[in-house]
């Protein structure tokens, strides 16, 4: 599969102009081997380039790694896109450095993007497990000083995706990567609903561009189960598309919504709530893509009183947030989103939100390729006290500004 990502840069039928910095993703079986090629063909005049990898991935491609005249080696217990992962790269990072390739999954590629900008350095993505969706994101997504969070990242230039390494890898980032991809579902249905209720801006090419990934996503997931690189192909792509709508849009709105903020309330660990998982990113997106798919649904056949939004107020926020993490979930809400949204504003616009929940799946559908995937399908299965559903449901909007229908529940009475 070559994906030609320059054809999304430039003007829009949406009216804007997107600005695209990865040019070229090729995801194919031995591409790594190539890596030569495609470092003349793109970076003809570099001479000084770094490889960050973790122990783990470093091993995944013994008989492939790139020729480099530096290669920084993470130890992948307990690492995390934080402050300590990008301090110890920035430490070991050499003044002559040129060009940084990223070896690994999302925690790899989320530090190397985030040293990449603040080096002002390019870099090359080496996806090694089709594990998430953020290879080509332009921004990085980090867990700062406790606080779940995007940050300046740097996009990659081009992505050089091996399907023979990322078909061995272990099949819980795979399945992980599935969960990432189908939560476009709810991810996309907030983008339509906020357009409906709001006006918000919504790009149709991009959103066209990630549903139908979703759903070739969702179509391979049959080959997914017993490893066919057709499938991990097909997956791959997907996760790669999804970054790429990301740096289209310029924010992550196209791939990100209220399942991602559930995941991201999780790995927070807010003391107010007491979780605590060792699930995976993608495992717990997937997780509450389901939860999600059953309450939207549900949302649609009537069972909710609409009411006029009202903002959380600090002492609340701090109930749950304690004081470690609660001025920046409030400098995160500073300018609520949602603030002027009247009940009205909603009940109006029902039938569209209706219409827009009637077009992603059912919850028992999904659950059922779930257990063929062999995936986690419940929060009891991430760790997670089952008794919390309904207080995830309510404080995780609140780790990122963005309208949701997560959002607009908040304030209504169920």
């Amino acid at each position: 599969m070559i994906i030609d990502a320059k054809k999304y840069n430039g003007k829009c039928s949406c009216g804007k102009s997107h600005a695209m910095i990865t040019e070229l993703a090729v995801v194919e079986e031995g591409v790594l081997n190539k890596f030569d090629d495609y470092k003349k063909e793109f970076f003809p005049l570099v001479k000084h380039i770094t490889a960050i990898y973790d122990e783990n991935t470093y091993k995944a491609v013994s008989d492939r790694r790139p020729k480099v005249d530096c290669e920084i080696i993470l130890c992948p217990e307990n690492l995390h896109a934080d402050e300590k992962a990008c301090a110890i790269v920035l430490d070991k990072l050499k003044d002559e450095t040129e060009l940084l390739v990223a070896v690994g999954s999302g925690t790899v590629h989320d530090v190397t993007r985030y040293c990449a900008n603040q080096k002002g350095l390019p870099f090359v993505a080496c996806p090694t497990a089709a594990s998430v969706d953020g290879f080509c994101s332009s921004v990085a997504a980090m867990t700062w000083e406790g606080f779940k969070k995007t940050m300046p990242g740097v996009a990659p230039k081009i992505v050089l995706a091996d399907v023979d390494i990322i078909a061995n890898a272990p099949m819980r980032l795979t399945v992980s990567g599935f969960g990432d991809m189908v939560g476009k579902f709810i991810a996309l249905s907030d983008w339509k609903i906020a357009n409906a209720v709001t006006g918000e801006f919504l790009c149709e090419e991009i959103y066209s561009l990630m549903m139908k990934a979703t759903i070739t996503a969702l179509d391979c997931a049959d080959g997914l189960a017993v490893r066919d690189k057709k499938a991990i192909e097909q997956l791959t792509g997907g996760l790669i598309l999804s970054g790429l709508a990301m740096q289209m849009m310029g924010n992550s709105r196209p791939a990100s919504g209220a399942e991602h903020h559930i995941s991201h309330i999780i790995e927070m660990q807010p003391a107010g709530l007491g979780v605590s998982s060792t699930a995976l990113h993608g495992e717990k997106v997937g997780v509450a893509t389901l939860l999600l798919l059953e309450e939207y649904h549900n949302i649609a056949n009537g069972n909710i009183k609409w009411q006029d939004y009202k903002q959380l107020p600090k002492e609340e926020v701090e109930k749950v947030f304690g004081s470690r993490l609660v001025d920046s979930v409030m400098e995160e809400n500073a300018n609520d989103c949602a603030l002027n949204i009247k009940a009205s504003d909603v009940i109006n616009n029902m039938d569209k939100i209706c219409q827009i929940i009637a077009n992603i799946p059912e919850k028992d559908k999904l659950l059922a390729i779930y257990e063929k995937l062999g995936a986690m399908k419940s929060l009891a299965d991430l760790g997670v006290d089952e008794k919390l559903k309904e207080k995830l449901f309510f404080y995780s909007p609140t780790v990122r500004n963005r309208l949701t229908l997560m959002r607009l529940r908040q304030s209504a009475k169920i």
